[in-house]
């Protein structure tokens, strides 16, 4: 099945940057899917198609992290990216175990936020599809 209009899950409790970061990528051919919190957003993943998962750390009844950890037990290939406004060593060395794709610092360039999802689309679906020349 060709993978046309991959869909991304933001999870984050700040409605301005759910909606920034739609801004973002749904010109770039993702439908976009919000979530204010990691239950809800683990609601979504069991009744949506997610391809992508991007999820903030600090949230409000279960962290980015938390949240990654309970996904894993049912979805483990979907690639997740997480969030976090107040990046450590310990914070990425956890999300590593948790089996994250990768953990953003924030504030984040627009440029490394599109950078790290085209990445693992391409890793994780193989998309967009590499045309043969």
């Amino acid at each position: 099945m060709k993978l046309e209009h991959p869909s991304l899950l933001i999870t984050d409790d700040d409605a301005a940057m759910r909606q920034t970061l739609c801004g973002l990528f749904e010109p770039r051919g993702f439908r976009t899917l919000t979530a204010g919190n990691g239950e809800e957003a683990l609601e979504i993943v069991e009744r949506e198609r997610i391809h992508l998962l991007l999820l903030d750390m600090h949230m409000p009844r279960l962290t980015g992290l938390e949240t990654i950890r309970r996904v894993r037990q049912r979805h483990n290939r979907l690639p997740c990216i997480l969030l976090s406004a107040a990046l450590s060593d310990a914070l990425a060395e956890e999300a590593r175990r948790a089996d994250a794709f990768s953990v953003l610092a924030k504030p984040f360039r627009s440029a490394d936020i599109t950078s790290l999802v085209s990445r693992a689309m391409r890793q994780t679906y193989d998309w967009p599809p590499t045309v043969a020349r």
